[in-house]
């Protein structure tokens, strides 16, 4: 997969005292998106469940640039940074771009898959692995 975006509209439940978009919606939206681009890949709940795995944060940072306000559509970008070469852990970065085109925010997420059963953090099986690893790459993209 060469690029992925994921497009929404901010709701009147995003909105903060301010009149904007609230902190941890620009986290939520993110989230999202991050499912939004697994599923798009081959990688989704059902099969997440089937394996009895699930992707875990281990950091998230968010710079904000600019307010979202409501009612405004948003456009999502992600892309994975950084890989060991098992997927055990992965960075993906993401950017929030407001309707008019202006970057937001960008969210930085440091991740892993947890095996639901052990309860630890495990690598992908090859048939998971070649899906993950099909996610659009940062051109800085480092495989460890």
């Amino acid at each position: 997969m060469q690029e992925f975006h994921y497009e929404a509209k901010v709701i009147w439940a995003q909105v903060d005292a301010n009149q904007h978009m609230r902190h941890s919606a620009y986290a939520d939206f993110a989230a999202q998106a991050r499912i939004e681009l697994l599923e798009q890949v081959g990688l989704s709940a059902k099969v997440f469940q089937k394996q009895m795995l699930g992707p875990i944060l281990l950091r998230e940072e968010l710079v904000y640039y600019k307010e979202v306000n409501l009612s405004e559509k948003i456009r999502v970008t992600c892309e994975m940074t950084r890989c060991k070469a098992d997927a055990s852990r992965w960075s993906i970065r993401s950017v929030l771009f407001r309707e008019d085109g202006v970057k937001a925010a960008v969210i930085l997420v440091d991740g892993a898959w947890m095996d639901l059963v052990k309860r630890k953090m495990t690598g992908l099986e090859n048939e998971l692995l070649e899906l993950f690893m099909d996610a659009p790459k940062s051109k800085d993209f480092l495989m460890e």
